[in-house]
């Protein structure tokens, strides 16, 4: 970063003129604190700001900004004072945004009051999400099939299976809030659930991908454990949309007060506020993905989310209460679950003696079809 010290008080290195005799200081927004890349430096005629940093001038920016991440509220308020270079790094965002907000994953943990006030005035790209997962409990409301309930799960859906585990079971329900711009971006539904979002004020943009997707612009780690989009929702849709809608099994649409979106278990799915809304949602295990939620609980146990803390095993918790209340499901899905776990051993054993077999110069030719109701592996 370079940050010109004007005596005269004006900030910037000196006027350069392009080949039309136009300064390039017309053409191109001036920062407000006359910041500019560090490659000006060769060109700039005045002194540079860092100079009166002292020793901390010998460290590049990008450690100084590490440094400052450590600093509370005081602190770098009282080392923004010291001068004009560290003045401009005390101005970032960034910095002020990691010590008053508590980040969960795309929501803030705010009173609605401010929040309001922030959804309001905000000018964000990305503005801020709120997610609360204990609406019900807070404004002591009724959830279900009783006369006095504010809204039932769509019936259309049939059992929800993961109500057998009754106050034991993993978080599944928010109220949301947003406005426009606002919303998520590219993820599956936790322990493999499938989810409904109500759309109570406003509407919603969504696109979806087929759990075996490879989504542009979105990396997926090889176990699946961490999805990192490099992009904010806007520059994805800028950069990437054209691209991923061609994909084959791609689903978009906008859903409007009133109407109620599916996202099975295992798609990917991005979703944005196309002006300030209020939604419902809430996930769940129906008995057509009960499998895809066993094989979740029972082999990426550290993956599981949302169960409390004193549950050392989600999936024995699972297998007992279905085996008190569904007990003929529950074989079914184990048994399907046994079967996946064959054909993949088959399908290991098969491609480690293909190696073996051209190692050793043998081995011919062969040919074969996958099972229609081979499970996708993203």
């Amino acid at each position: 970063m370079l940050l010109a010290e004007d005596p005269n008080g004006h900030h910037g290195g000196g006027g350069v003129l392009d080949h039309d005799g136009l300064s390039i200081d017309d053409s191109i927004p001036i920062h407000p604190m006359g910041i500019k890349p560090l490659g000006n430096l060769f060109f700039a005629n005045t002194p540079n700001a860092r100079r009166y940093t002292g020793i901390v001038g010998q460290l590049p920016d990008e450690m100084i900004l590490h440094l400052l991440e450590y600093l509370d509220v005081t602190s770098l308020r009282k080392l923004a004072s010291t001068c004009r270079f560290l003045y401009a790094f005390g101005q970032l965002d960034e910095l002020w945004k990691a010590l008053f907000l508590d980040f969960r994953a795309e929501a803030v943990d705010w009173p609605f009051s401010l929040y309001h006030e922030y959804m309001c005035e905000n000018d964000d790209e990305s503005p801020l999400y709120l997610f609360d997962r204990w609406f019900v409990e807070k404004m002591n409301i009724t959830i279900g099939s009783q006369d006095d309930s504010v809204y039932w799960p769509p019936d259309c859906f049939g059992p929800d299976l993961f109500e057998v585990l009754g106050t034991e079971r993993p978080a599944h329900r928010w109220l949301i809030v947003g406005p426009a711009r606002s919303g998520s971006t590219f993820h599956k539904d936790p322990n493999a659930t499938s989810a409904w979002n109500a759309v109570v004020q406003g509407s919603k943009y969504w696109i979806m991908f087929p759990p075996s997707s490879q989504v542009p612009g979105v990396f997926v780690s090889e176990d699946s454990s961490e999805v990192t989009s490099p992009l904010s929702i806007a520059e994805w849709l800028l950069e990437f949309h054209a691209e991923a809608r061609k994909l084959p099994g791609c689903i978009e649409g906008v859903c409007k007060a009133g109407e109620i979106l599916h996202v099975p278990s295992g798609w990917w799915h991005l979703v944005v506020n196309l002006e300030p809304g209020i939604a419902l949602t809430q996930n769940f295990v129906p008995k057509s993905h009960l499998t895809d939620v066993l094989s979740f609980l029972k082999n990426k146990p550290d993956q599981v989310t949302g169960f409390k803390r004193a549950i050392d095993s989600p999936f024995e918790l699972f297998v007992q209460r279905l085996e008190q209340n569904y007990p003929e499901l529950l074989n079914e899905a184990l048994d399907e679950l046994n079967q996946r776990s064959e054909r993949k051993k088959r399908k290991w054993e098969e491609a480690v003696g293909t190696k073996t077999e051209e190692s050793n110069g043998s081995g011919g030719f062969s040919f074969g079809f996958a099972e229609e109701d081979e499970e996708e592996v993203p």
